[in-house]
């Protein structure tokens, strides 16, 4: 079955076939760099990861571009109160996001394009669109006439902002022709970062920012822009009515992929909550196996809810086919499973159903003792997960425990020995009983 991809623009599946051969160029909305990024991030980079990973398994040639937002309203708000050069400020949050992909295992980008390094990009567009009168100035700034594109709105089928989508940033001339218009060039204020231009002294408004860098490497038209739902309305509305007015080519892009939403025990995550969780602190916790384990459980496309029961679930399945690795012995013809991982992988790269596929290997493992380790291992590469066997250093507090368990039960003493067993449970560790004596295995 050729690869079949789920298109927003289209509200559909559709066969997989890039505008030129096996070439694929694709951009993904990066972050905006003004603090540690969130395991929301971690959700959209993961699932495009494996994207990517599989495409190029699949002999496609991709670049894989990501923006970094470095300059934006949110940036320079932060920065002021703490006192910081704008562009300093998010040069050093640009690199803690370097930091936190290397650790989550990323490693399919090619390039890291920052919006600061592109703003002759952004000024020759803005320029274009005043050209054609889509562009108008006001006060504040430069705004885009969103009334000039006839079909502004076909990516969300509307025209208006709803309550799930990303509008931080504010617009808001009282003076603007439409409601929805945006900023493309906004007039500097003090302690804004300045570029002097024939535009007048001022910065980048959000939307262009992104279109100016996919011109830039890509040209006015490319293959695959995906990124966080929320962003479809108005960020990726606005990019194509920046992009197709200025080229009059249509589609700006060919395939629109948009990850679902993530949800922190059942609530949405925010700061005014106290479910803010970053990257760095929840591997602080999970190991990254775990952790993308616990990702592609999921669907990209849906939704996932963050919680601690989803984690050890995930961790679970990650040892019980680290544990079957192990026992296959016997050589055999690997064609079959293989043919299965990528029918699934084809229909629109369908991961929960890889993992019930891993587990249904390990099962077969078991019962049969045929060493399936190699379809195992090829599986975890495009998932970007470790399945060889590990065996995980045990600390001496918790050998301690052990041994203080394992004379409990010597002496019968049961309540001691459940009681310990609990609180070996807390610090993240089960102890098995068998006749070999006490096995102990790391539970997160």
């Amino acid at each position: 079955m050729a690869l079949q991809v789920y298109n927003t623009l289209k509200k559909k599946k559709e066969a997989f076939k890039p505008r030129s051969g096996k070439k694929v160029n694709i951009f993904v909305c990066g972050p905006t760099v003004y603090d540690f990024s969130h395991i929301g991030h971690a959700k959209t980079y993961v699932a495009f990861d494996v994207i990517v990973r599989y495409l190029r398994a699949k002999s496609y040639d991709v670049f894989y571009l990501q923006n970094i937002t470095d300059i934006d309203d949110k940036i320079i708000k932060e920065a002021r109160a703490k006192g910081i050069d704008p562009l300093k400020f998010s040069e050093k949050f640009t690199k803690e996001y370097y930091k936190d992909m290397k650790a989550l295992r990323i490693t399919t980008v090619d390039k890291y394009a920052k919006a600061s390094d592109h703003v002759k990009d952004i000024i020759s567009q803005v320029r274009r669109l005043i050209k054609k009168n889509i562009a108008y100035e006001l006060n504040d700034g430069i705004y885009f006439d969103i009334t000039a594109p006839k079909d502004y709105g076909k990516l969300s089928g509307r025209t208006y902002v709803q309550e799930e989508d990303s509008v931080s940033r504010i617009d808001e001339s009282i003076d603007k022709k439409n409601k929805g218009d945006f900023n493309i060039w906004k007039f500097s204020k003090p302690g804004d970062p300045i570029w002097k231009t024939e535009l007048g002294e001022g910065r980048p408004g959000w939307h262009i920012e992104d279109t100016a860098i996919t011109e830039h490497y890509f040209g006015p038209q490319y293959d695959i822009h995906g990124g966080a739902k929320d962003l479809i309305f108005p960020h990726h509305e606005n990019e194509i009515a920046i992009m197709e007015s200025i080229s009059g080519k249509k589609p700006l892009v060919k395939y629109w992929f948009h990850t679902g939403f993530l949800n922190v025990e059942g609530r949405k995550m925010s700061k005014s909550l106290g479910n803010f969780i970053t990257i760095r602190d929840a591997l602080k916790k999970w190991d990254v196996d775990t952790f993308r384990m616990m990702f592609v459980s999921t669907h990209y496309r849906s939704p996932i809810d963050y919680s601690e029961a989803s984690l050890r679930q995930a961790k679970a399945n990650l040892e019980t086919i680290r544990t079957a690795v192990e026992a296959g012995k016997k050589k055999i013809s690997i064609k079959k499973w293989i043919d299965r991982f990528e029918a699934l992988m084809d229909d629109d790269f369908n991961t929960p159903k890889v993992v019930a596929l891993l587990l249904e290997i390990a099962k077969h493992i078991n019962k049969t003792g045929e060493d399936l380790s190699s379809v195992i291992y090829s599986i975890g590469e495009i998932l970007g997960v470790d399945f060889r066997p590990h065996k995980a250093k045990i600390p001496t507090e918790i050998k301690k425990l052990v041994a203080e368990r394992e004379k409990a039960r010597a002496k019968k003493d049961w309540a001691k020995s459940d009681k310990i067993r609990d609180e070996l449970k807390k610090k993240g560790w089960t102890v098995e009983d068998s006749s070999k004596g006490a096995k102990v295995k790391k539970l997160f």
